[in-house]
C-alpha cells in the first residue's frame, strides 16, 4: 500500500504557504508528528522525500514551506535571496515556523503532545528556533544546521529535547560556533545532545552536495549515522 500524501495550503498572515503531508499506512487515533524543514532551496524534493521516509517509520510528517507557495531557488544567488530576509529577521522566521507548527497541531490524528521537528542546514536553524520560541514541541533534530542563537530571545524557554548532528569540518558551523551553541543550550537548561562527525563538512545528508570549495559535500556514512541517531532519539522522546 502506498503512503497517502497531499499538499496542504496554509498561511502566515497574508503569505500563502504550501506544505506536504505524508501519512503512515497504519493510522492510530493519535499519532506522533514530525515537521520537516527544508534547506535554503525551499520546500524541495529532498524535504518531501524525508517526510515520506518519516511516514514509513510511522510518523505523520509535514514538509514545511518557509518561503511561500512555489518559491524555490535553483542557484546559490536565488537561494540566498529567499533565505536572507528570514535570517535577517529571526522574529519573522520564528513566526513562520510557528505557523507550520500550528497547522500540524490542527491536523486529524495528530497527538499534539508528541510533535517533533527536524531541519537541514537553514532548516536546522528553523527547527531550533521553534524550540527556542518556547513552543510545545517535544523533540527537535538539527542536521548540519546553522546554530547561532537569535538576538530577539534574551532568555530561552526550551521545552523540547534537542539533538544536533554536525560535521566537525563544517565551515558554516565551526567548532567555535558549536561550543557557543552547547553553552547556549546549557544556560537554557535544555535537555540536549550533540553528535559530531569527523572529516565531514556541510550538507552531508544531501547526495546532490558536491562543492568542496563551498564546503558542501555528501558523506554517506555520516548521512546513515545521523538518520539512525534521529530514529533512536525519537524513540526515546517522541
Amino acid at each position: 500500500m502506498a503512503l497517502k500524501t497531499e499538499n496542504i495550503v496554509y498561511q502566515d498572515d497574508n503569505v500563502i504557504l504550501e506544505g506536504y503531508l505524508a501519512l503512515p499506512e497504519k493510522l492510530a487515533p493519535k499519532n506522533p508528528a514530525v515537521l520537516v524543514v527544508h534547506d535554503w532551496s525551499g520546500r524541495n524534493e529532498f524535504a518531501v522525500k524525508k517526510a515520506e521516509k518519516l511516514a514509513e517509520l510511522g510518523y505523520i510528517a509535514f514538509a514545511v514551506d518557509m518561503y511561500g507557495k512555489d518559491k524555490r531557488g535553483q542557484t546559490k544567488e536565488e537561494k540566498s535571496a529567499l533565505m536572507q530576509p528570514l535570517m535577517a529577521d529571526r522574529l519573522l522566521l520564528q513566526k513562520r515556523i510557528l505557523a507550520a507548527f500550528t497547522t500540524v497541531k490542527k491536523l486529524a490524528n495528530v497527538d499534539t503532545n508528541r510533535i517533533g521537528a527536524i531541519g537541514f542546514c537553514f532548516g536546522g536553524l528553523c527547527a531550533l528556533d521553534l524550540a527556542r520560541s518556547g513552543a510545545e514541541v517535544k523533540a527537535v533534530v538539527s542536521f548540519h544546521g546553522l546554530l547561532h542563537a537569535p538576538e530577539n530571545i534574551p532568555s530561552h524557554s526550551i521545552k523540547a529535547n534537542i539533538l544536533a548532528l554536525h560535521g566537525y569540518d563544517d565551515p558554516m558551523g565551526t567548532p567555535e560556533t558549536v561550543i557557543a551553541f552547547c553553552n547556549e543550550m546549557t544556560l537554557a537548561k535544555a535537555n540536549w545532545q550533540l553528535d559530531m562527525y569527523g572529516n565531514t563538512v556541510h550538507a552531508f545528508t544531501n547526495p546532490q552536495a558536491n562543492d568542496p570549495d563551498f564546503g558542501t559535500v555528501y558523506n554517506k556514512q555520516a548521512d546513515n549515522r545521523s538518520w539512525i541517531a534521529m530514529q533512536e532519539f525519537f524513540k526515546e522522546g517522541l
